[in-house]
C-alpha cells in the first residue's frame, strides 16, 4: 500500500466553495477537493520543472492566477 503525503487545509470563501460543489456534481470529480487539486496542479505544472523555487515573476504569475479563479 502507498504511503499517502502530509496534507494541509486550505481556507476558501464559502461562495467560491459552494461554486466548486456545483462544477463538481456535473464533472467526474469525486468532490471539490480532487477539482481544486486538479486545478492547482495544472496551474502549477504551467511553470515547468525548476529547483522547486519559483522566480518572483513566477510568483507573482501564480497569485495572479489564483485571483482570477477567486482562491485569493
Amino acid at each position: 500500500m502507498a504511503e499517502k503525503l502530509p496534507k494541509v487545509t486550505i481556507k476558501i470563501p464559502r461562495p467560491l466553495y459552494n461554486r466548486i460543489r456545483q462544477i463538481v456534481e456535473n464533472s467526474g470529480y469525486d468532490s471539490p477537493t480532487d477539482f481544486i487539486v486538479h486545478v492547482l496542479r495544472d496551474i502549477v505544472s504551467s511553470y515547468g520543472d525548476s529547483d522547486g523555487e519559483f522566480q518572483p515573476d513566477q510568483l507573482e504569475q501564480v497569485k495572479e492566477r489564483l485571483r482570477k479563479l477567486g482562491y485569493l
